[in-house]
């Protein structure tokens, strides 16, 4: 079936009743929507200016179909753009799938996410972010931004309740001027506290003795 914007036939509204009939209410909207029902293979496309409300997500994208036993999945592709309402947690990226059973959600292609409480901002090209545990899996090209700590590898996990991050796969982190390198880098990110394991580096500056050398430079500047 085939419903025009703004036109809500007998099927949509069929559609809408197993939506709803579902414990979890699921708004959406669209331009239009294409639909197969089925006892276990319910299929719902919105396209165009896409949008689906559950009770702990918003999403919105070019398309999102809903599939599967009272539409347990959501894939949502282009320009995706997200709100988790119970952690709240943004995000935007090319494609997203979401199983509304598991409460786990697979974000691909240009990844951002967004903790906005806890002012942690992460780019990547996978995240995998389980809604029930507050866990993120992040892979390839994983940058990470919070307070004064820029953190780079091609593997993380970031705990949101626990505020903790472990890396691999050449990671790094950058305090102001100070690096550390290591095979696996752990950062807590309350106390600042960071754990490197194998192959440890970095390089750290003395402010002490720059603070130092700026004030005998002013002291010796007065004098003259």
């Amino acid at each position: 079936m085939k419903i025009p914007k703004k036109t809500l036939t007998a099927a949509a509204i069929s559609i809408f009743a197993l939506l709803t009939a579902n414990p979890e209410k699921i708004n959406f909207r669209a331009d239009y929507m294409t639909g197969r029902n089925g006892s276990k293979s319910d299929t719902t496309k919105l396209i165009g200016n896409a949008f689906v409300q559950t009770e702990t997500m918003e999403i919105k994208a070019d398309t999102i179909t809903m599939s599967g036993d009272n539409f347990r999945y959501i894939t949502a592709e282009g320009n995706v753009d997200g709100l988790n309402t119970e952690s709240d947690m943004t995000f935007t990226c090319g494609k997203m799938k979401y199983d509304r059973t598991t409460k786990i959600a697979r974000l691909e292609d240009t990844v951002k996410m967004v903790d906005k409480k806890n002012d942690v901002t992460a780019d990547a090209q996978i995240i995998e972010y389980n809604q029930n545990t507050e866990v993120a899996l992040m892979q390839i090209g994983v940058k990470i931004l919070q307070k004064d700590n820029t953190c780079t590898s091609a593997h993380a996990i970031y705990r949101k309740k626990e505020q903790t991050l472990d890396m691999s796969g050449n990671p790094k982190i950058t305090q102001g001027e100070d690096t550390f390198r290591a095979q696996e880098i752990s950062l807590n990110m309350e106390t600042n506290e960071i754990t490197l394991d194998g192959r440890v580096s970095g390089s750290v500056t003395d402010t002490k003795k720059e603070e130092e050398a700026g004030s005998a430079t002013e002291e010796k500047e007065g004098k003259q």
